[in-house]
């Protein structure tokens, strides 16, 4: 019957490939090829369909595969992310989507040098930008390999590393041909499956037990093989005090993350209103937050069904959680119902991986062309049009994201996503606040801020057990391990906020009054917003 669910998923996916493609190509055929087409969609899309979009960005192969996974095989520690994902969307609506769809145009850049000197902030804000996209972009190429693995039997590291080199392709072409307009429908479909898919799963699970949920978690508890610790705090991050800084680092790198991430601040432009920005948030919270409450349930389902010995045994991360909670639900691996219910899930997890690759390709290539590009070039070259140079930096942004997924296979995805959210709250966050809220911030501050924040964020990643000094690290034969911490936002975030501070304290220029006070007008009315 493996065989059986192989083919079926396979369909599937292809499917779905075969309808995205089609939207890409129809997309393509009709637009005029202008850089507000081409970043933006022509800010023609509703509020509603905004909000599904951008819940379509953020629900990526990390919400569906690795959180549910990391609360299959640590219990209440797993539930961080589901919490920690939610919670930064209060900050996105309360401190920065309606201002930032008033000061920007296409990319977070445009915010800050709305009243500094360009071309410093830009080669800046660009480059942090695209750092945090292609360790965003790394997460779900780990995901697409960890679940073909699994279709193909779990052994096949070739098909693995051949699924992340097919994803690059897809999300290259997607993002050249389709831009936001493409990349904003494809998202859309690919929210409504997710959801749908989550829906049954959360169901079928409650229906298992009777809708008794405390039969549920004693039951993991029991399958988890740590008994009651299963459902307390400490099993991943309590063994010591470094264990819980780092709880404590990435509870602050997720929370604050999101509201600093490129492209998620893209989606704000693609409305016509700052207004419909405001709303766009206030429909994916609805979307993003039962999706999260879902996640909890299928993570202790996966624990309670499978068991984190067998789900751990398929993938060390337990990416592949949800795919086996599939199957046991649909009868178990011999069953027609579990072939089913295995391949629909496989090929929703695959939309989710593709769809998202699409998102942040598309802002990560937006922001070398409309800001490094357009910040390096040399006077008297010729210009190039930026929507080319979007197209060939696509193109390059898809060959590192290859690279890297190819050497990260064995990392949890959510946790991937987790060291993409420290460097956003680190780099982008930081410089975003203070331009939309210090009166007397500088370019030099600006500039500070993002490489003071991104720079540590970087070198603390390298240094720290990711990377060595451990069985699990990305190089397990070396030890060049400085720093204890996985995830460096506690340290990161904090000295993104003093370089910009400091930056600004002893810059020479005195701030420039009048550009505040145009940019801070248009921030809060919208007058002169495109």
């Amino acid at each position: 019957m493996k065989g059986d669910h192989q083919t079926l998923a396979l369909l599937l996916f292809s499917a779905f490939i075969a309808v995205t493609l089609f939207i890409t190509t129809w997309v393509g055929r009709n637009r005029q090829g202008s850089a507000e087409e081409f970043y933006a969609g022509g800010r023609l899309f509703t509020p509603m369909e905004n909000g599904f979009a951008i819940a379509g960005d953020y629900m990526s192969a990390a919400s569906f595969l690795g959180i549910s996974g990391l609360i299959a095989l640590f219990g209440y520690d797993g539930m961080l992310y589901s919490v920690g994902f939610l919670v930064a969307w209060l900050v996105v609506l309360l401190l920065v989507a309606e201002l930032v769809r008033n000061c920007g145009r296409f990319t977070l850049a445009d915010v800050v040098a709305a009243r500094m000197a360009e071309r410093p902030v830009r080669t800046a804000v660009g480059t942090s930008s695209v750092t945090v996209s292609v360790l965003y972009l790394v997460a779900q190429m780990v995901g697409a390999g960890s679940l073909v693995a699994l279709l193909l039997g779990g052994t096949s590291d070739a098909a693995r590393s051949w699924t992340v080199v097919g994803v690059g392709a897809l999300m290259v072409i997607y993002v050249s041909f389709g831009g936001m307009r493409a990349t904003t429908w494809i998202q859309i479909v690919k929210a409504v499956l997710l959801m749908a898919g989550a829906l049954a799963l959360t169901v079928l699970v409650l229906v298992h037990f009777h809708g008794n949920i405390n039969s549920l978690l004693n039951t993991a508890a029991e399958r988890s093989g740590h008994g009651k610790d299963f459902l307390a705090p400490g099993l991943r991050y309590g063994g010591d005090w470094t264990s819980r800084f780092d709880f404590i680092s990435l509870g602050v790198a997720l929370v604050l993350g999101t509201a600093g991430l490129p492209h998620i601040l893209s989606r704000f432009y693609t409305v016509p209103t700052a207004r419909a920005a405001r709303r766009s948030v206030v429909w994916s919270i609805g979307l993003i937050g039962s999706f999260y409450l879902m996640t909890i349930v299928l993570g202790f389902g996966a624990a309670a069904l499978v068991g984190s010995a067998e789900v751990r045994a398929s993938n060390a991360a337990g990416n592949t959680a949800i795919p086996l909670l599939a199957l046991d639900l649909g009868g178990g691996g011999g069953s027609t119902g579990g072939t089913i219910l295995f391949a629909v899930v496989a090929a929703i997890a695959f939309a989710t991986i593709l769809a998202v690759v699409a998102g942040i390709t598309l802002a990560s290539s937006a922001s070398v062309a409309h800001d490094l590009y357009a910040s390096l070039r040399r006077p008297g070259r010729k210009k190039r049009s930026e929507v080319a140079v979007a197209r060939i930096a696509a193109a390059g942004i898809g060959a590192v994201a290859i690279g890297l997924g190819l050497l990260a296979q064995d990392l949890n995805v959510a946790f991937l996503v987790g060291l993409a959210f420290a460097v956003a709250a680190s780099a982008n966050l930081p410089v975003l606040l203070y331009s939309l809220f210090w009166r007397n911030f500088t370019t030099r501050g600006a500039v500070w801020s993002v490489y003071g924040g991104l720079v540590p964020a970087v070198v603390l990643v390298l240094v720290s057990p990711v990377v060595s000094g451990s069985p699990t690290s990305l190089l397990p034969g070396v030890d060049f391990q400085l720093f204890p911490l996985e995830n460096p936002g506690l340290v990161s975030i904090p000295l993104g906020f003093l370089a910009g501070w400091i930056g600004t304290v002893t810059s020479p220029e005195p701030p420039d009054e009048a550009r505040h006070a145009e940019a801070e007008v248009r921030a809060l009315t919208g007058a002169g917003a495109a």
